[in-house]
């Protein structure tokens, strides 16, 4: 009997890390997406709301408003304010005391989530390809890439709740909200970069650079890797498994949290 307890011990101990790194990193990545929900509205909604349009481009890289382009300013008014809403309902659907307590709230937000991930996916995909809406052709194929496949995971995850089978659902509308969450996952990795590097290192104003390749397709195909590890080490009795994706996880909310830390303080804050 005494042979069996310190497998068992280092089990129970590798499942804890690892539960504990998944609850780390959501609470960092809560007040990140808050305070990008923040911005947001206190930049492009209060200026939405006053009809300053042309003020969008107070924030220097991306030209939101274009005189004369009447559609193009409409969908991209409604490209970025939706993203607070998607941001938040995204957030919403992760919280397992709400899908448990309040299930009619969870299906509900859980629709619009899938609905809106949708349509800001197209409209995404319509800014970089009709209007043109992009730095570098590197930056306008990443965003083709995520567009694409925020459209496939959005629609496996309603075809599963349609199915009820809602282990698989819940699985896909994880996968969906960390490539719906690329635009806010791009931001906290060119600033977590630049901090860790001391300077933007491999980064050029196009976002062609080396580094940049590597964040503006990472932004959403990183966050699947390490979504990926704690769904694979949370199933299996791998004892090292677990260890070794619990040590990942939490760096990378420690990555996260520095990254949160550059965007609020040099990318939002100076602009509002």
């Amino acid at each position: 009997m005494s042979t069996t307890y310190p497998s068992v011990t280092a089990s129970s101990l590798a499942a804890t890390a690892l539960r504990w790194a998944g609850v780390a990193w959501f609470l960092v990545a809560a007040f990140g997406q808050a305070a990008f929900i923040w911005f947001i509205l206190a930049f492009y909604g209060v200026r939405t709301a006053r009809g300053d349009f042309a003020a969008w481009n107070d924030k220097p890289l991306i030209d939101g408003y274009v005189a004369g382009d009447d559609a193009g300013n409409f969908v991209f008014a409604a490209h970025a304010l939706l993203a607070s809403a998607v941001t938040l309902m995204g957030l919403m659907q992760l919280v397992p005391g709400l899908r448990r307590t309040r299930p009619v709230l969870h299906r509900w937000t859980g629709r619009s989530f899938l609905a809106i991930a949708s349509f800001m996916a197209l409209s995404g995909i319509w800014l970089a390809v009709v209007r043109g809406t992009y730095l570098s052709v590197v930056s306008a194929v990443a965003i083709l890439v995520n567009g694409l496949l925020i459209l496939l995971f959005a629609g496996l995850a309603w075809r599963s709740a349609v199915q009820r089978r809602f282990e698989r659902h819940r699985i896909w509308a994880m996968r969906t909200f960390m490539v719906v969450s690329g635009v806010w996952f791009l931001r906290v990795g060119l600033m977590g970069w630049v901090l860790v590097n001391q300077g933007p290192v491999g980064m050029t104003d196009d976002m062609s650079g080396p580094a940049d390749v590597v964040l503006v397709f990472g932004s959403y195909l990183i966050p699947l890797t390490l979504l990926e590890l704690y769904f694979a080490a949370s199933r299996r009795e791998n004892i090292g498994l677990k260890a070794f994706a619990a040590a990942v996880v939490f760096l990378a909310a420690a990555y996260t949290a520095a990254g949160v830390f550059g965007t609020v303080a040099f990318m939002w804050g100076p602009y509002l």
